[in-house]
């Protein structure tokens, strides 16, 4: 189970060996601390690999639309880190006034592939992740259960449906039925048992490597992780719970 951190008061050391402490990786940002530089650039390599040492980590894309040379370094990045990357459709220039024939895609597919490194693509607009599946059979999908549920063309069921065989990460996150608020799991009551029950059965149908990250506004990283782990698996039952690390010094 991988925690996704937004900005707060911990720094990256802190925030992984909190997260560590307590027996979850880290989902990394591409820009930390309001800086503009690019966490993935080469020359933080060495601060990312201390950081995240001994953790399961995934890396969420670059998100300034990105150019081929940039998809090269953090492709590497993710390389060397051992990480899938979470790539929105933007990132990929398939969405928004950026978005090419899909030329640029298959160049990005096409490099991650050789490097060994997984793309998954977050939840957007059903039929745009269909057709991307379709044309590229290394492409697997962030399924992101705030997007699904708050979509008004189609059902979260329609989503599971179509992408939980090529699922290989999760963004897990609550919401008000209306937009994604990302609000720890339980706070918002968007996310609830039938949806998340359906989403795990569907997903036990396949054998695949499943990555998990709780999607969520601060209040205290310890609160969020505290609230969304109670509910995912004290009231839902979920498997796989992580185990604290008994040399944590942490409560």
């Amino acid at each position: 189970m991988v925690f996704w951190g937004r900005q707060n008061r911990l720094s990256l050391e802190q925030e992984c060996e909190l997260l560590k402490s307590l027996g979850f990786g880290v989902e990394l940002w591409p820009n930390t601390g309001g800086l503009d530089e690019c966490s993935y650039d080469r020359r933080n390599w060495d601060w990312l690999t201390a950081a995240t040492e001994d953790m399961l980590v995934s890396m969420r894309s670059r998100n300034d639309n990105p150019n081929l040379e940039q998809w090269i370094e953090q492709v590497q990045c993710a390389k060397l880190l051992k990480a899938n990357i979470v790539a929105d459709l933007q990132s990929l220039r398939m969405q928004g006034k950026n978005a090419d024939d899909g030329d640029f895609i298959s160049e990005v597919v096409g490099m991650a592939q050789d490097e060994g490194v997984k793309i998954c693509i977050e939840t957007g607009p059903l039929d745009v992740l269909k057709d991307i599946g379709g044309r590229f059979e290394s492409v697997w999908y962030c399924f992101d259960t705030g997007f699904a549920k708050c979509d008004a063309e189609h059902s979260f069921n329609e989503y599971v449906d179509a992408l939980a065989k090529r699922t290989g990460h999760l963004h897990l996150t609550d919401h008000n039925g209306s937009s994604d608020d990302h609000r720890p799991l339980g706070c918002s009551g968007g996310a609830n048992r039938n949806d998340l029950d359906y989403l795990l059965e569907s997903l036990n149908k396949y054998n695949n490597d499943v990555i998990a990250s709780l999607e969520m506004t601060p209040c205290t990283p310890v609160e969020m992780i505290r609230r969304s782990s109670g509910f995912l698996f004290d009231v839902l039952g979920w498997p796989n719970r992580p185990q604290k690390n008994a040399d944590s010094h942490h409560h």
